[in-house]
């Protein structure tokens, strides 16, 4: 938890209350329903709240602001950022049904208001949002095809409306379709941390 303060010191205190909640209950979740790996829950605030947390690097999403998580798996990125904005709006998506069960009751659990749950593909989601994000679910320009549906003509927001992406390790060839104007920040820039190396934070204004 003390890595979330470190680089988000402005919490209030129901959201320090929030993250902190979430290692007992993604540990005992887990132990059911198997979201996060087994290795990795241990490192669950690093490779995953604080992961997620990196869009907030990119973008401070406005009040009111829509914002659709496809593939969400577990709740990621969308459950640590509804827990930061919780004047925006969530909606999570995943064709996979347990794990959007053990993200709904996680939300459920630490009090979450602004966030709501689809179990269905990102096709039939037919609703528009400022942004879509999501984290290594698919290429880049198959989620493209995808997505470019639910963005909202409406602007909101200092950046464009469009789509953003945590992505990792070599990117040139996913990118090369977008090069003329996707923003790529490397996530090292930001965030200390050695898992941070390769990671990066993909912007497509769509």
């Amino acid at each position: 938890m003390d890595i979330i303060l470190k680089y988000f010191p402005d919490l209030t205190d129901k959201q320090k209350e929030q993250f902190a909640a979430l290692y007992d209950l993604y540990l005992d979740w887990n132990s059911k329903i198997n979201v996060i790996s087994r290795k990795d829950i241990e490192n669950l605030y690093v490779h995953h709240v604080l992961h997620s947390l990196s869009i907030a690097k990119i973008i401070r999403f406005n009040d009111g602001s829509k914002i659709m998580d496809v593939g969400t798996g577990g709740g990621f990125p969308g459950v640590p950022l509804a827990i930061l904005f919780p004047e925006s709006e969530f909606l999570l998506v995943d064709s996979i049904g347990k794990k959007i069960r053990v993200a709904t009751e996680i939300s459920t659990a630490i009090g979450l208001k602004n966030i709501r749950f689809r179990h269905c593909r990102a096709e039939e989601e037919k609703g528009l949002f400022d942004f879509v994000v999501s984290r290594a679910v698919m290429p880049l320009s198959d989620l493209v095809k995808i997505v470019r549906k639910n963005i909202s003509k409406k602007q909101n927001n200092p950046l464009p409306n469009g789509l953003i992406c945590l992505k990792g390790g070599e990117l040139e060839n996913e990118i090369s379709p977008f090069r003329k104007y996707a923003d790529v920040e490397d996530l090292n820039n930001y965030f200390e941390e050695d898992f941070f190396d390769t990671k990066k934070v993909v912007y497509l204004p769509l």
